[in-house]
């Protein structure tokens, strides 16, 4: 009997650990460093599925020189246009106020900050995330892909 309820515990416990539908969230970490450099280029991830993104500035440039936020655009944001208008939002860290094209962002943060934010992802598609930090875009962007 012992042994039954062993079994269907483990079971159960694997059951809940892979199940899409509950409520763990998926952990991801980006790293950012002084060379203006995200450490990954393409994160793909599930529709619906509750992600809880870290974001770590390994470097140790402040913040005022070398900041780096990680920023989830729309399906079909122009990136070069929503970077002008975010190089114009420095009393809000870079990330224009009140903007539709953001799903997500996090903090600006200098080197040797952390940040982390819990989102659903979105529908299905290819979305593109930067860092907003004047400059950045070009080179700090990526691919999130929503299967």
């Amino acid at each position: 009997m012992n042994i039954i309820i062993l079994f269907l515990s483990a079971f159960l416990s694997f059951s809940t650990a892979t199940n899409p539908g509950t409520n763990v969230a998926t952990e991801i970490t980006v790293e950012a460093n002084d060379r203006m450099q995200f450490d990954t280029k393409e994160i793909s991830v599930k529709a619906g599925e509750k992600i809880t993104l870290t974001l770590k500035h390994v470097g140790k440039l402040p913040k005022q020189a070398m900041g780096h936020n990680w920023v989830l655009l729309k399906e079909g944001v122009v990136v070069k246009d929503f970077a002008m208008e975010a190089m114009k939002a420095k009393d809000n860290d870079y990330l224009p106020k009140d903007s539709k094209d953001v799903i997500v962002a996090t903090e600006l943060l200098g080197g040797g900050e952390t940040d982390t934010i819990t989102f659903e992802a979105p529908a299905k598609g290819t979305y593109t995330f930067i860092c907003t930090f004047p400059g950045h875009y070009g080179i700090m962007q990526g691919t999130f892909v929503v299967s």
